[in-house]
């Protein structure tokens, strides 16, 4: 079953998944050793500091725009859709689903120490109805 989108942003939304998984298999591919949570060392910290840093860039470059300076390498467009994969990947570690990501460790990629509300969940989000697809959690 196919899912017709409406709305253009659902669309970037597929856009950002497709960019998603090619990177990804340049990134973090069967000849590396590194894996996806290497990126992470602070856990969701981690991420958040790489949002924040996406964030400034686009200011930055915002405001060169709007005071007619000439950008040349980055574009608002390309930032906010590493933006959308980042929260992407902020839900996934939040799951305790990103390659590599030790399952003893906290959100922070701290040892555990028994807060289970610092834990990642583990769950199954289940279609609505709308042609959603089934998603599990690791193991299930």
């Amino acid at each position: 079953m196919s899912t017709e989108y409406t709305r253009y942003s659902a669309k970037v939304l597929l856009e950002a998944a497709d960019i998603q998984e090619k990177k990804g298999q340049d990134y973090n591919n069967a000849v590396s050793s590194v894996q996806q949570a290497d990126y992470y060392p602070r856990g969701v910290t981690s991420i958040l500091d790489i949002v924040n840093a996406k964030y400034l860039r686009m200011v930055s470059v915002l405001e060169t725009m709007e005071q007619g300076g000439k950008v040349n390498f980055e574009s608002i467009e390309d930032s906010a859709i590493d933006m959308i994969n980042y929260a992407s990947f902020i839900v996934a570690y939040m799951r305790g689903e990103v390659p590599g990501q030790n399952p003893a460790n906290d959100i922070f990629n701290r040892k555990s120490d028994g807060n289970q509300a610092l834990m990642p969940t583990k769950f199954t989000f289940l279609s609505n109805g709308a042609g959603l697809p089934k998603i599990t959690g690791a193991g299930q």
